[in-house]
This record gives C-alpha cells, structure tokens and sequence, in this order.
C-alpha cells in the first residue's frame, strides 16, 4: 500500500513535471512568435512612413500642367521676339 501510494505520487510528480515543462516551451515558442510578429509590424509601420515621404517629395517636386504651358507660352513669345529681331537684321543687311 505505501509502495502504491509512492508510485503514485511519483507519475503525479512526474507528470506536473512534464506539464511544467511542456508549458515552458510552448510560452517560449509564442513569446518569440510574438516578438518575431511585433518586429514585423514595427518595421511594416517604419516602411509605410518612408513611403508617405517619398510620396510627398515625389509630389512636390511635379509641376502642373498650368505651370508647364505658361512657361511654354513664355519661351514661345521669347522666341518670337528673337525670330523677328533675326528678320530685321536680315532685312537690314540685304538693304
């Protein structure tokens, strides 16, 4: 009776043994899961960042195409005005 009841005790012993390890390892396994995904979400969140920036830069940098067509419109009369100094030269040189 007293070996039984020490058997007993023992596969108890052993048994809160292997449940204390199985729970060691498996907290292990998913606090380095956990670590692992929060990493990911942090440099997902670091990337997001930069590339609102970019989007911003890339943005500021572009002109209208208001802006392109007054400037467009500017070096066309500039020309203008020189094709036409160039016809008076011309005119006058042929006189």
């Amino acid at each position: 009776m007293v070996l039984l009841s020490a058997v007993r005790r023992a596969e108890n012993c052993t048994k809160m043994e292997v449940n204390t390890i199985w729970l060691a390892i498996l907290s292990a396994a998913f606090g380095g899961l956990w670590f692992f995904i929060r990493e990911k979400f942090d440099e997902l969140k670091r990337i997001d960042i930069l590339l609102n920036k970019t989007r911003e830069e890339i943005a500021r940098d572009y002109t209208t195409s208001a802006e392109v067509q007054r400037i467009t419109d500017h070096i066309d009369q500039r020309f203008n005005r020189l094709e036409e100094k160039i016809d008076q030269l011309i005119r006058g040189t042929s006189k």
